[in-house]
């Protein structure tokens, strides 16, 4: 199952993803990336600023 099929499931509004991934959103319906606000982060690091909300 995609997992962006079950973060929709779930009720997420937002969704990190590894930068790398973004070659990846092109094999994805465009109605399920609408359903989202896409947080790409580039290290470990970043990924927690941004979950937090901290730029």
């Amino acid at each position: 199952m995609n997992t962006l099929q079950v973060c929709l499931d779930s009720g997420a509004k937002k969704v990190l993803l590894p930068i790398t991934s973004a070659v990846d959103l092109g094999t994805v319906p465009s109605e399920l990336i609408g359903c989202f606000n896409i947080i790409f982060y580039q290290s470990a690091e970043d990924a927690v600023f941004k979950a937090l909300g901290v730029e």
